[in-house]
Formats: structure tokens, C-alpha cells, sequence
């Protein structure tokens, strides 16, 4: 059997899998790569380098997740961000599509250092609990942060600009400058869906819970929330810590801004971040114990994860499925669809995202896509540009990107329910943008 059909195997069984929500993403990251690297000829010695390799790939993002989680947690635990979700419930009145467009905003505004990890860091432990409090469907929140920052990640420091000028020989900022009218197109559709998927969950809203508008619901929320007569209020109220605010505030701030600047590795400005809050607002070991006890499992579980899907990739970068894969589909293509090559993989960029790793997409098959659209006289740029606005938006659906597996864990969502929620509207952003690409000549047919 060749590389390319075993990887793809590999990959259809592993999506199929999570999408069916049959058996746990570590199960499903970590048994098809074996048995597909077994029946490719590779040794368990090699299978060993591979995990090797792959493991080191990921292991600095699961250890940011760890301390991520445990970090936030703690201050989720001492009520930092009730008073913006207060204030924010407040602005909106309760109104769900203000919310939609604020997320799409705040999402934009945190994607703006290139990286998607600290984007659902900053997003989703702020948002979260406002959808819940407006029973607002969180999937949605993770569909909003995922199209605008996939919008904002058009940025000459975000990756797949790098990894595709450097593919051209280019520089990274001229490669850029064409892109600034799709990213605001990008931007202004993300906005008009929000709207619309706003207007749609309010009706469900209302469906669900009877004649009651939200602002109801916030109500009830509050209510609920007021009441302390049950263990879950009182454990919440004893660990609020009002009069620390702003101490916490500044040491949140201080931890964002340090993994934003980047001046040192994210995980340890977590450790750090954990290492200040948890003495300050527990002075008792015995509490502090307690707090880690109580966060260090859903960590621990999504790092699981994470360090699953480093033996996927290390398994199909290291056989060579990867590049096999890309080469093999573009080689059973027809001949007289190949002017139209880089049109068709653009519009096909979205689901590249669910078989293909980044570093494959834009070092394996963007090079071979490129050599075959030259020789029908189209351009570099423009079969540069059709596979990149083809395939970003699509970036945070897929199960390939680390970064998702942290914003399920932040979230306590499923892959394959925001597989089946986001990948529709996504692919058609995508293929809007292209299409406006194409019109204002972006890209060349």
C-alpha cells in the first residue's frame, strides 16, 4: 500500500472518529497512526523516533496548557472576570447579537499577535460564562473567535504568511499589503454573521425557554447567582476575592502581556502567573493545594491530548504520508482542470484544513501546486493567494491545530460538534473571499 492511501486512511478514520464521538480524542489520535505506520513497513523503533519527534513538536504548548488552565482557573475562582461580564451584560442589556458582534471584536483584537493559543486564552475565559449566562449556545463563541481570528492571521508575523513567503522567496510584507482589502471584507462578513447567527439564537433562545426575552434569562442568571443556599454558591462565594481586584488584574494583565510580547515561553510566564496568584489570594498551602486539585484534571486530560495529536503529526511527517499525500492529489487531477489548479485547492482549502498539518499544506502542496499553475501562466501570487485565503479561515476547525484542542479544554467542548457547528459557514467565508479576490484582482483566472 502507498504512503499517500495509508495517510489518508489514517486521517479519515481519525476524523470519522471524532466526529462520531465514539471513543475519547486519545484514543482516536493514538491507535490509527500506530496501526498505519505498522502496515506501512516502519518499525516500532521508528514509530519511537517519530513519537520522539513529534512529542517535541507539541510538548512546550501542552505544558502552556497545563498552567493555562490552572492559571485562569484560579482567577474564574476568585471572581476576576465577574465584574467585566457584569458590565458587559449590562451594555448589551441581555441582547445576543451585541454579544455576537462584541466576540468577533475582542476575538480580532486578541488574535493580533499571531497566535491562536493566546487568542481562546484571552477570548474564552472572558466569554465563556457570559454565553452561559445568556444560555447562549458556546459553540457558537467558538465558531465567532475561530472566523475573526482566522481573519486577523493574515498578519505578516502570523505563521502562514511566513511559511509561504519563504516558499516564494519573498518578503513577508509585500506579501501582505494585497491582502489588507481581504481582511477587511473578512471582517465586515464576520460582523454581518454574526448578526445573522445572533438573530438565529435568539429565536432558539426563546424557543427553548418559552415567551421569556434574554434579558429574562440574565435575570434569572443573577438570581441564581445571588441565592446562597446551595454548596456551589457558597463554595464560590468563600473563594471570591473582591478587595484583591486589581491586584488580580494587574497580575493578569501582566501574564497576557508578557505571552503577547513573547520575551519569554508562555508556559513559563503561566508558571509564574500561578506561582504570584496562588500565594497572594491563599495564603493557607492546604487551599492552595486545593485550588490545583481542582483545575489539574481538565488540564491534564486536554494536555493528554495535545501530546496524542504530536505522535499523529510526528508519525505522518516523519513516514512522509504527509508530502505523499499532497503529491498524490495533485497527480490524479485531469488535465484540463490544472489552469484552474490553484482556484480548486483554494476552494477546497477548508478541508484541507481536516486532512493536512499547516507545514504541509504550505511546504508540501503549495510548491507543487505552484510549479503546475506556472506552466498555464498564472502567477505565484495568485495561486499563493488562493490557497491562503482559501484555507486560513479555516485554521481553528481543524483537529490538526494544536490550538483548538486548548479552546476545547477551555471551553469543555467536543471536536467533533464544532467540526459539525463552525465547518459550513467557515468554508463559505472562504470561498466568499476568494471569490472577491478574484474580482477586485487579487487572484488571476
Amino acid at each position: 500500500m502507498s504512503l499517500s492511501l495509508i495517510g489518508f486512511m489514517i486521517i479519515f478514520v481519525i476524523v470519522a472518529l471524532l466526529i462520531s464521538g465514539k471513543v475519547t480524542p486519545i484514543v482516536a489520535m493514538v491507535l490509527p497512526p500506530i496501526i498505519g505506520a505498522l502496515l506501512a513497513g516502519f518499525a516500532f523503533s521508528e514509530i519511537g523516533v517519530f513519537f520522539e519527534e513529534g512529542i517535541g513538536s507539541v510538548v512546550s504548548i501542552a505544558i502552556m496548557f497545563i498552567f493555562a488552565i490552572i492559571f485562569f482557573g484560579i482567577m474564574q475562582d476568585v471572581g476576576l472576570f465577574d465584574p467585566m461580564i457584569n458590565k458587559m451584560v449590562a451594555l448589551t442589556r441581555g441582547n445576543v447579537i451585541t454579544v455576537c458582534i462584541v466576540t468577533v471584536f475582542i476575538a480580532a483584537v486578541a488574535q493580533l499577535d499571531g497566535s491562536g493559543a493566546s487568542t481562546f486564552l484571552i477570548t474564552i475565559p472572558a466569554l465563556l460564562p457570559l454565553y452561559k449566562r445568556l444560555n447562549m449556545n458556546p459553540y457558537l463563541l467558538l465558531l465567532l473567535i475561530a472566523g475573526s481570528a482566522g481573519m486577523v492571521n493574515m498578519l505578516p508575523w502570523a505563521g502562514p504568511l511566513g511559511r509561504t513567503a519563504s516558499v516564494l522567496g519573498m518578503d513577508v510584507t509585500e506579501l501582505w499589503r494585497p491582502l489588507i482589502p481581504i481582511q477587511i471584507i473578512g471582517m465586515v462578513i464576520m460582523v454581518l454573521l454574526a448578526v445573522f447567527l445572533g438573530m438565529r439564537e435568539k429565536r432558539r433562545i426563546e424557543r427553548m425557554y418559552g415567551s421569556l426575552e434574554v434579558a429574562a434569562a440574565v435575570e434569572l442568571a443573577y438570581e441564581e447567582e445571588e441565592q446562597n443556599d446551595t454548596e456551589h454558591d457558597e463554595k464560590k462565594n468563600s473563594l471570591a476575592r473582591p478587595k484583591l481586584l486589581w491586584i488580580n488584574a494587574i497580575i493578569a494583565l501582566a501574564v497576557i502581556g508578557v505571552l503577547m510580547t513573547g520575551i519569554i515561553p508562555a508556559g513559563l510566564a503561566f508558571m509564574i502567573g500561578v506561582s504570584i496568584a496562588l500565594p497572594i489570594n491563599f495564603p493557607n498551602v492546604k487551599d492552595q493545594m486545593g485550588r490545583i486539585r481542582e483545575h489539574a484534571p481538565n488540564a491534564l486530560t486536554m494536555a493528554t491530548i495535545i501530546l496524542a495529536a504530536g505522535l499523529f503529526l510526528g508519525i505522518l511527517d516523519g513516514t512522509g504520508m504527509l508530502n505523499a499525500i499532497a503529491n498524490d492529489i495533485v497527480g490524479v487531477l485531469p488535465g484540463t482542470i490544472a489552469p484552474y489548479l490553484h482556484l480548486i485547492v483554494g476552494f477546497l482549502g477548508v478541508p484541507f484544513d481536516l486532512l493536512l498539518s499547516t507545514d504541509a499544506y504550505y511546504f508540501a502542496l503549495l510548491p507543487v501546486v505552484d510549479q503546475i499553475a506556472t506552466g498555464f501562466g498564472i502567477d505565484s501570487l495568485s495561486t499563493a493567494y488562493a490557497m491562503i485565503i482559501g484555507n486560513i479561515v479555516g485554521k481553528f476547525v481543524s483537529p490538526l491545530a494544536p490550538a483548538v484542542w486548548l479552546a476545547l479544554g477551555l471551553s469543555g467542548l467536543e471536536m467533533g460538534r464544532h467540526i459539525r457547528y463552525s465547518l459550513f459557514w467557515l468554508w463559505g467565508i472562504s470561498l466568499v473571499l476568494i471569490a472577491m479576490a478574484v474580482f477586485i484582482g487579487i487572484i488571476a483566472v
